[in-house]
């Protein structure tokens, strides 16, 4: 593995799957130590190479792409993300040897209170801060970020995004839910009947909010437009059986396929309707159309 950096750094550790509120807590640590004259990191993983977390499968929030993005706009400005494989089988040192010290050359790590590490996630939190002091890093374990009385975490966002409780998933993210695929072809059916749309398909084992129409907003091209967001099955197109997101955008016209879109969904409308006629359907989208404006 070779180094990321010479510098002197500081290192955020973590999943940072979402990078919600508790997340951010971190990043925040990590990011004042540039006064200090350290580079800002993450060793984080990517998040498609992490199939169980805690024995239980994992469903991720944000693909790596997206991830990253939101790990930069937090300061971050070095982000090492290798697949899980690539690092699992390390012991507990060899991960501080090989990852903190030869390849981010660390100087500040900081990381979560329930922070694992290691084959079989044998070393924690207090585990670290041992490594530090035999190996000369500060470590810094950043307390829990509460809301409701309950730490902020991505299993409990994960929870309310399945249940439709968008709002307070997005309190808990720290900004809005977001949908960030690639505009793939759909049949077309909304140029018919007056509702152009584009399609995002989400990826495999990636976290599908609860089916239903949002109210959301799209950026294109730095420009932000209100639009209406429909996340479920399309049975008109085959999307080798993976759910989709579909949003008619207002007041936009123009070719997007292939772009990637951020579509930030702000609000719960409804959930999937099945219609006898495209005039029922026309009629309901007239609805949720008045709703989102």
């Amino acid at each position: 593995m070779g180094n990321i950096t010479t510098a002197p750094t500081a290192v955020a550790l973590g999943l940072f799957d979402g990078v919600h509120l508790g997340h951010r807590r971190i990043l925040e640590r990590i990011s004042g130590q540039k006064k200090n004259g350290l580079i800002p990191c993450v060793f984080t993983f990517a998040a498609e190479s992490v199939s169980f977390k805690h024995e239980a499968a994992l469903e991720y929030l944000y693909p790596t792409a997206q991830k990253c993005c939101l790990l930069q706009e937090c300061g971050m400005e070095r982000i090492y993300h290798p697949p899980f494989s690539q690092v699992c089988n390390m012991d507990g040192e060899t991960f501080v040897q090989e990852i903190l010290l030869h390849r981010f050359s660390a100087a500040h790590v900081c990381c979560g209170a329930d922070f694992r590490f290691g084959r079989a996630a044998a070393w924690n939190a207090q585990d670290l801060q041992e490594f530090g002091t035999k190996y000369g890093f500060s470590v810094e374990i950043a307390e829990d970020v509460c809301q409701d009385g309950q730490p902020v975490s991505s299993s409990r966002i994960r929870t309310l995004l399945r249940n439709g409780e968008l709002a307070q998933a997005n309190l808990l993210l720290g900004s809005p839910y977001t949908i960030a695929q690639t505009v793939s072809h759909g049949a077309q059916l909304g140029r018919t009947i007056g509702f152009p749309t584009i399609n995002q398909v989400f990826a495999e084992r990636q976290l599908v909010p609860k089916f239903g129409v949002y109210a959301s907003e799209t950026i294109v091209d730095g420009v932000k437009y209100p639009s209406l967001t429909n996340v479920g099955m399309k049975p008109t197109v085959n999307y080798d059986g993976m759910p989709l997101a579909e949003t008619y955008l207002i007041g936009f016209a123009g070719d997007l396929y292939g772009k990637r879109l951020p579509v930030s969904l702000r609000r719960f409308l409804r959930q999937e309707m099945k219609f006898d006629s495209l005039e029922a359907l026309t009629a309901q989208m007239q609805q949720d159309l008045q709703e989102c404006r």
